[in-house]
């Protein structure tokens, strides 16, 4: 057996032996970095940031300062984004395979559009049916966002906000921790639940029927992405919607 391959002698010619990680390794690792891009850790300390700089989350008035959730949303967006690509880059998977597949962005795109009125049906159907059946979650009035829209500048200012923090911050966000449930952490219908609970805790602000509101278009989109393995139609149609609510704002509250 003289010509019989010696286990080792591919680390004696020089190449690497590189071990890999054991399957609860992984998994951590996958776990840190969803719960790294949850939001809830980078908001925390931008928020901590901007508040050690004199940027405060209330004004005089005890009301939500504009100047605050402009700052926090928009500087948020920009350091999850980062952190998707670093993640994705670090573990040697290109960004627009796993955010956008190989499916026409520009159709995507119009898909998304088309999606806009059914999130806006799909939102007045659970926004009705908790107004019927459980009446209790709407324990906020008046939705206290709708206080910083009163002019078209502000009005202008909300719709950047709209599109690059929810349309393309959340739909990236959500895309990510998609795909992470789906490689190590028990599947992307079990991140979908998960994610959508958290994403509709986040608007709890608003309201705990807003939030369930919310957590069920997270649904929706999560879904789109799931079947499309695209962000192109969810951000479209996440954007649109956010949009079309501050148009609304806006005119309703002059």
């Amino acid at each position: 057996m003289a010509n019989s391959p010696d286990p080792v002698s591919s680390s004696e010619a020089g190449e690497p032996f590189a071990p890999r990680p054991s399957p609860v390794a992984v998994r951590l690792g996958a776990l840190f970095e969803v719960l790294l891009c949850s939001d809830f850790p980078s908001q925390l300390f931008i928020g901590q940031v901007l508040m050690l700089f004199g940027v405060r989350p209330f004004t005089s008035g005890h009301r939500y300062s504009a100047t605050f959730i402009v700052t926090l949303s928009l500087t948020d967006a920009v350091v999850l984004v980062g952190l998707v690509l670093a993640f994705l880059y670090v573990h040697g998977e290109r960004a627009r395979d796993v955010l956008f597949g190989r499916r026409p962005a520009w159709r995507e795109a119009i898909l998304g559009l088309l999606l806009i009125p059914v999130a806006f049906l799909v939102a007045v159907v659970v926004l009705g049916t908790l107004q019927q059946l459980a009446p209790s979650l709407h324990n906020v009035p008046h939705n206290p966002l709708e206080n910083l829209i009163r002019t078209p500048a502000q009005a202008l200012l909300f719709a950047l906000v709209a599109v690059v923090s929810g349309g393309i911050r959340e739909e990236v966000q959500r895309a990510f921790i998609l795909h992470r449930f789906e490689q190590h952490l028990g599947g992307g219908a079990l991140g979908l639940v998960i994610f959508s609970i958290v994403f509709g805790a986040g608007h709890a602000i608003q309201g705990w029927d807003a939030a369930v509101t919310t957590a069920t278009l997270g649904v929706l989109w999560g879904i789109v992405y799931l079947a499309r393995r695209s962000i192109a139609a969810p951000m479209v149609s996440h954007a649109g919607f956010d949009l079309a609510e501050i148009v609304g704002f806006t005119v309703l509250g002059r």
